[in-house]
């Protein structure tokens, strides 16, 4: 008992004693070697093993994570295979997968230089559009669109130009048509056409300012926006660009109706690339941006152009003569009378006009800073006032270009009516006005792209209520009915002698009657 050692020593501990000679272990009969020292050794040989063994799963995991990472980068920066060239070449994966790992151990161990994988490309189909519902969730009458048609009701299509709409509403130029992606979500919405927000040839001189917008809210109801000011200048997007999106809408969406906003120099070449540009992507209509309030006047463009009749009939001219499309000439409401400049855009050939863009305004003056709104760093700039404010402005504009149509053209140019269009009842008014077709904008910065679902359904009712049939119908029905104060005069004069003849009585007594004896009676009192 006294050569063993006790077994409350670690095997550490025993291998100490060993090496200092203080531990004496029995010889096994058969071996003849110090069987303690033999199992000491093999112990520690273990541990070792198992040190290393342990080491080098680690790093094999950590090795495979890292192949695994490189070969997810390899295969996301490798070109996409259809299925031909798959069923051709099947060995091509297993070749390119073993090549990835490769190259993925060479980068890991710095043989070559690590690059960023490449990104997917950008996606070239159209994404399955959401599926309609009433963003007002039942207090607004609503219809679901498809591709721009009512599933029910009266309808509402219309051909203007020769160039057929499933439904009279057009997205206005500027916000809500900046690019791909927001034009692609008015037409999955249902909206009947979208003009897209201006171009010119050289964006790099167009340079916009943030805040660029003021509201004005109702007194008596502070989330309602009735007045809206902005100082946006025309698209600040590569020309390039915005024709390779116009391509792409035309390719997706075919049948649907895409006007191009354009506006330029006083540059007869400039105006003849930029028109062929955009014909070549497929535009169905041409707006000419006469009328923008703040945009560039120091280079004679916008309203600059429009209230100078003399610049608006050379430019016109040139246009009609280069376009091969429907032309519209976009109005600028601040002006004397806007018939004049109508009549020269007509006269130079173009199909029609479009009223009215925003009014110069200044939205109103912070009474805490002193300073105008919208503010940027201190200072302001006058700029174009629009939403429902500005309806009974437009409307008496609509006015009188639809009647100088009718009297100087016999009703044969289009009207598109633009101002604070938020519901179905106002886009009514303008269309018993004359108007073809009716532009919203600011209504869709505030409300959303559904809103056009509502704007049908409510007209529909409208129609429904009339037993209009179809929009032809009713289209400048309203018109007839307004005269000049004079002739308002004359009119009331009319009906005061009307009314008194009514109460001069019987001349005689045959005159009297058994039906109608208490109202002859009335006839003759005095008070």
């Amino acid at each position: 008992r006294g050569h063993a050692c006790s077994s409350r020593f670690s095997l550490r501990q025993k291998e100490r004693r060993l090496q200092r000679g203080q531990c004496i272990h029995t010889r096994r009969a058969e071996g003849g070697a110090f069987s303690g020292v033999r199992s000491f050794e093999r112990a520690r040989e273990k541990r070792r093993h198992a040190s290393e063994g342990a080491s080098a799963e680690r790093r094999r995991r950590v090795e495979q994570s890292t192949l695994t990472q490189h070969s997810r980068q390899a295969r996301r920066s490798a070109p996409v295979r259809s299925a031909q060239e798959r069923e051709a070449n099947p060995s091509r994966a297993a070749a390119g997968r073993m090549m990835m790992t490769s190259n993925a151990l060479q980068q890991r161990r710095g043989v070559v230089p690590q690059r960023r994988a490449v990104p997917r490309s950008v996606r070239t189909h159209a994404k399955k559009a959401a599926k309609q519902k009433n963003i007002f969730e039942g207090q607004r009458p609503w219809v679901e669109l498809k591709d721009g048609v009512p599933v029910d009701g009266p309808d509402l299509s219309c051909v203007v130009d020769g160039v057929k709409f499933p439904n009279p509403f057009v997205i206005g130029s500027g916000p809500p048509g900046t690019n791909y992606h927001v034009m692609k979500k008015a037409f999955d919405e249902g909206w009947g056409g979208v003009i897209a927000k201006t171009v010119t040839l050289d964006s790099s001189k167009v340079i916009n300012v943030t805040p660029r917008y003021a509201r004005m809210k109702s007194k008596s109801n502070s989330k309602e926006v009735i007045g809206w000011e902005n100082i946006e200048l025309v698209s600040d997007r590569p020309f390039e660009k915005m024709m390779e999106e116009f391509k792409r809408l035309k390719d997706e969406y075919p049948d649907r109706v895409l006007i191009a906003s354009i506006m330029e120099e006083y540059n007869k070449n400039a105006w003849e690339e930029l028109i062929g540009r955009c014909e070549e992507c497929g535009v169905d209509i041409f707006e000419l941006n006469f009328s923008c309030p703040h945009g560039m006047p120091e280079r004679r463009m916008g309203a600059a152009m429009g209230q100078d009749c003399d610049l608006l009939e050379e430019v016109c001219g040139w246009v009609n003569d280069a376009a091969n499309i429907p032309v519209w000439a976009k109005m600028t409401p601040n002006i004397t009378d806007i018939t004049n400049p109508g009549k020269v855009a007509l006269d130079a050939g173009l199909e029609g006009l479009a009223a009215i863009n925003t009014i110069q305004s200044v939205m109103g003056i912070n009474l805490d800073s002193l300073r105008p709104e919208p503010c940027v760093e201190g200072y302001s700039t006058p700029g174009g006032y629009s939403s429902k404010a500005v309806k009974p402005i437009a409307l008496a504009k609509v006015m009188s270009l639809a009647t100088m149509i009718n009297e100087k053209y016999e009703g044969k140019k289009s009207l598109s009516g633009i101002g604070g269009v938020e519901t179905g009842m106002d886009a009514a008014e303008f269309l018993l006005l004359g108007c073809d077709t009716v532009q919203v904008c600011t209504g869709v910065m505030i409300h959303g792209y559904p809103l056009v679902q509502n704007l049908c359904a409510e007209v529909q009712e409208f129609m429904v209520k009339h037993d209009f049939k179809s929009i032809d119908e009713f289209r400048g029905k309203s018109l007839p009915f307004f005269t000049s104060h004079t002739h308002l005069v004359q009119l009331q004069k009319e009906a005061q002698e009307r009314k008194k003849a009514a109460k001069s009585g019987l001349k005689s007594d045959a005159e009297w009657t058994g039906d109608g004896f208490t109202s002859e009676t009335e006839s003759m009192v005095s008070n």
